[in-house]
């Protein structure tokens, strides 16, 4: 099976081999024409003296010149051209000219006139009449004008032969002249924008910087292959764009080396930028004239030369130093655009021993700069997408790292909280107690020393002594039930009340009602806060025994809106019949504004009622809620 698959791609790579060489076979390419410097708009007549023989191709000083040729066409070609027509293939024909085939005029490409400025990179394909072509010898005769870039009038190797052998290579050429450079000026000016936002966004990385300027300055420089035609007032300041864009080009791209490196030397930046500004200073100066874009193409961009040289070198050393797939391949192609940059150069200021070193490759002028930039111009965007590639993970890892110190901090922070509430919670209930302890002392602690003395004198009867006693019994009972509570123990210090209250008013024959209503979840109340309320209570229900008269009580405890809502009631005489004297009410009503609520008594047709308001979150002996 792979003998078979050898055999027919060999058979097949040797049909392309003698295809090729069957199609080369029908083409003529012509080495030598004759040259006669006139500038006259109808072609020299084939027998004036004046014609002298050169070689092709062939470049003149001189606004426009004549060259003419003499190819023969074999008995039968003209008949065979009916089916596939004949065409002269032009590689190239900077300032245009006019194309006659045997006496008469069968194409012309625009040159420069006082309204336009031409320079045609492009390759031309016109076609040979059949009509005019006959056996034997056919004369050519080519009007060759000369553009100011380069200001010469050049003929190129062109190529005489069937529409079907040469379309390729005139679709190849044009692929490459034209439609390569208007990608790489629209993908080139896209990236090297895009490069400059994100500098933009990270003024810290130069990298971006100098890459997106680069982008943005080749996109300008390429734009001498876009361009064939301008008017005359466009023309030099495009040229100076174009000078500007290619010194631009070379000047950061050793930048960009010299960074990469991080070999920067101000004085050697100095160096690099005033030799960039050099250039199109001397064009502007010197009038955008044919004698100053000559200097400006030799000698200007001769100096350039070094300077490409010295960004190749620090790659290479940068490559040397810190070894690693990215740098080595920035390096090699760093080399690659400085021999095509050389390349380009030679051809251009049509050097000698270049030509004849390679005389069938520099007879197409060819220019490979635009390539090996291209090349070097995705390098360097694989590189600094590389390089935002990393930053944008260390940052990321950054961030995971930053989050998981603010997540351990916060713990740390939360368990501090943590150990300060609770220390407060036990200061609190610390100072709670104190304070508790301390109405113990004062009130209780006080009526039993009273109670004590008048014993002592004989001042009490047996009645009173009980009552004396009951009092300070009820008031050591609160303050326990108060003192053994917490905020969250409200619900059972009231249980407890309610259940002693109960049963000392049934013992004194009075019908109790008690209603409850409390939310399942703790009340914010403190164990002082707590007492305050039980000990209102207590001096509503200790009136009801003393001065009521009364046969039913009434006592409503309810939670709403906030609020802690306490109601004592009762069917007795009411306060203007029952009279008495004391602080009991006084008392009752320093008490709700130590809490910061309103104790207020309300209407009722018999009997009293008093009523509590409490804002549990406003109370002013309790800790904030």
């Amino acid at each position: 099976m792979k003998l078979r698959s050898w055999a027919c791609c060999s058979v097949l790579w040797l049909a392309a081999w003698l295809a090729a060489g069957a199609v080369q076979a029908q083409t003529l390419e012509p080495t030598q024409a004759q040259l006669l410097r006139a500038d006259s708009a109808q072609p020299p007549a084939p027998g004036d003296p004046r014609w002298q023989v050169v070689a092709v191709p062939d470049a003149q000083k001189a606004p426009a010149v004549w060259y003419q040729l003499v190819f023969p066409l074999p008995d039968g070609a003209v008949q065979a051209m009916q089916d596939d027509a004949w065409v002269l293939y032009l590689p190239y024909l900077y300032g245009g000219g006019r194309v006659w085939l045997n006496g008469q005029l069968i194409g012309a490409v625009p040159e420069t006139s006082e309204r336009n400025r031409v320079r045609w990179e492009r390759p031309h394909l016109l076609a040979l009449p059949p009509s005019l072509l006959h056996s034997g010898a056919n004369l050519l005769q080519l009007r060759v004008a000369a553009s100011q870039a380069p200001a010469a009038a050049m003929l190129p190797r062109l190529v005489l032969g069937p529409q079907s052998a040469l379309q390729q290579q005139f679709d190849q050429r044009l692929f490459f002249v034209r439609t390569v450079p208007v990608i790489t000026v629209v993908v080139s000016l896209v990236a090297g924008l895009f490069a400059l936002y994100i500098w933009s966004r990270r003024r810290g990385e130069t990298l971006y910087a100098i890459a997106g300027l680069v982008g943005v300055i080749w996109a300008l420089r390429t734009t001498t292959f876009v361009f064939d035609v301008l008017p005359a007032w466009a023309w030099p300041i495009w040229r100076l764009v174009y000078h500007a864009s290619n010194g631009g080009f070379i000047v950061l791209l050793s930048l960009f080396a010299l960074h990469l490196a991080r070999w920067q030397r101000p004085w050697l930046v100095r160096l690099l930028v005033g030799w960039w500004a050099l250039g199109p200073l001397v064009y502007v100066l010197g009038g955008a004239s044919p004698g100053a874009e000559e200097w400006v193409a030799r000698w200007w961009v001769a100096g350039l030369i070094p300077m490409g040289v010295l960004a190749a070198l620090v790659t290479v050393l940068a490559a040397w130093r810190r070894p690693s797939a990215g740098y080595i391949v920035i390096a090699a192609v760093f080399v690659l655009t400085l021999l095509s940059g050389v390349h380009d150069y030679l051809m251009a200021v049509q050097s000698a021993w270049f030509a004849a070193l390679l005389p069938q490759w520099s007879a197409h002028r060819f220019f490979l700069l635009h390539y090996g930039a291209n090349l070097l111009l995705l390098t360097m965007g694989g590189l600094i997408t590389l390089r935002y590639v990393r930053n944008l993970r260390a940052l990321e890892e950054s961030h995971r790292t930053l989050e998981a110190r603010v997540a351990a901090r916060e713990l740390e922070i939360a368990a501090s909280y943590a150990r300060i509430a609770a220390l407060q919670r036990e200061q609190a209930a610390t100072e709670e107690r104190q304070r508790i302890m301390q109405e113990l002392h004062d009130g209780l602690g006080a009526q039993l020393f009273t109670s004590l003395l008048r014993a002592e004198r004989g001042a009490l009867d047996a009645p009173q002594m009980s009552g004396m006693l009951r009092a300070a019994i009820d008031e050591m009972r609160v303050a326990l039930d108060a003192l053994g509570s917490d905020e969250s123990d409200f619900a059972t210090a009231w249980t407890d009340f309610r259940f002693r209250w109960d049963a000392r008013l049934r013992e004194a024959g009075l019908a109790t009602h008690w209603r409850q209503d409390l939310p399942d979840e703790a009340l914010p109340l403190p164990p002082h806060s707590t007492l305050q309320v039980l000990r209102i209570a207590q001096e509503a229900l200790t009136n009801v025994l003393k001065h009521a008269h009364a046969g039913a009580v009434e006592v409503a405890l309810a939670w709403n809106g906030g609020l802690l809502h306490l109601e004592v009631a009762d069917d007795g005489v009411g306060m203007a019949a029952a009279g008495g004297s004391g602080h009991g009410l006084a008392n009752m009503h320093a008490r709700a504004a130590r809490l910061g609520g309103r104790l207020r008594r309300l209407p009722r047709a018999h009997g009293c009622c008093w009523q509590l308001e409490l804002p549990l979150a406003q109370t002013r002996d309790g800790l904030p809620h």
